[in-house]
């Protein structure tokens, strides 16, 4: 599938709007909201693999904290298509899933280097949004919007250079006006490093 030309303008970026049908994506949401979430930050949160420490920005390999519930099958069945499409190496071992309420968002970051593998791939649920990813050095900022079932997938300077981040906001600038958000949930893929 071609990049639309915004996405063409962050390297290592891949951006396919319609990764899963509408049908997927609510078999998708009821199959997440049957496992318990976490409200350790300020949006609910599930890890699956390996517990990823917010406070050491580091994948936990504590004894003493307890570990991540396996993979479920669902997600599998996803890390499985993501390296038989090409899109991945190797399947992912971790798995994190991210809620954000109207209002939440998520400060400009790249996934922690030293923890995970060379591609990062996210799956949106729920409601769209509007995905800012920054230049470090000259500030050049690009909008992605990312629709229901849409799969953001980063490698390269998309990865490791650029941040992505998504405002704090209710609603969303469109071509007519501003789009409300509704809940959002994010389904990110990574291999442990």
């Amino acid at each position: 599938m071609p990049l639309e030309p915004r996405h063409q303008l962050v390297p290592g970026l891949h951006y396919v709007s319609d990764w899963l049908a509408s049908d997927s994506c609510a078999t998708l949401l009821s199959a997440i909201d049957d496992a318990p979430w976490s409200a350790q930050l300020r949006r609910r949160v599930q890890h699956y693999g390996h517990r990823y420490d917010y406070g050491r920005r580091s994948v936990t390999r504590d004894a003493q904290v307890s570990p991540a519930p396996p993979i479920p099958n669902w997600a599998g069945q996803y890390a499985a298509r993501l390296v038989s499409e090409g899109l991945m190496e190797a399947e992912a071992d971790q798995v994190i899933i991210n809620e954000y309420q109207p209002g939440q968002g998520i400060s400009a970051h790249v996934d922690c280097v030293p923890c995970f593998g060379p591609v990062v791939a996210a799956i949106s649920l729920g409601s769209a949004c509007v995905m800012d990813f920054t230049h470090p050095s000259d500030g050049t900022k690009v909008e992605v919007p990312l629709a229901p079932g849409s799969l953001c997938v980063m490698t390269g300077p998309a990865r490791y250079t650029w941040r992505h981040s998504i405002a704090a906001r209710k609603s969303d600038p469109a071509a007519v006006g501003r789009v409300p958000r509704g809940r959002r949930v994010s389904v990110t893929f990574r291999t442990v490093a």
